[in-house]
């Protein structure tokens, strides 16, 4: 067997668990205080969807947990599913918003995508849901 064949029987595909992701979620352990969770994805990646050119950003994500918490690797590969996606800047943010409010109904959660210049034109865009109480 040649050593390429053994590096790839022995290595996860990366790709196939991209387009495989799911986001996933566990139990929050600490229900006697509120408390905020931050990520930062310095990494994340979409296509313009008029031009076809690569957008670069960073998104922020800040929320307060109520029952559930995202786990962190279906997060990271969730977000890296967007690295090949023609969708615009407003559109990503509010879709990933709305895919966290909807798996995790946190008390409160904000996104912002911090996208670097291009055309002479910085956009950050920010969504933002508070829990409306029963």
């Amino acid at each position: 067997m040649s050593e390429s064949n053994t590096l790839s029987l022995s290595r996860p595909d990366g790709a196939k668990m991209i387009r495989q992701a799911q986001l996933e979620r566990f139990a929050n352990r600490t229900l006697v205080r509120r408390y905020s969770v931050e990520f930062t994805c310095p990494e994340f990646t979409c296509v313009c969807p008029v031009t076809g050119f690569p957008d670069f950003a960073t998104l922020f994500i800040k929320y307060v947990p109520r029952e559930w918490c995202v786990e962190l690797k279906s997060l990271k590969l969730y977000i890296n599913k967007y690295r090949d996606q023609g969708v615009y800047h407003e559109d990503v943010v509010n879709i990933i918003l709305s895919d966290l409010v909807k798996l995790l109904d946190p008390w409160e959660i904000e996104i912002a995508g911090d996208f670097n210049v291009r055309g002479n034109i910085k956009t950050v865009i920010r969504a933002r849901h508070i829990r409306q109480d029963d």
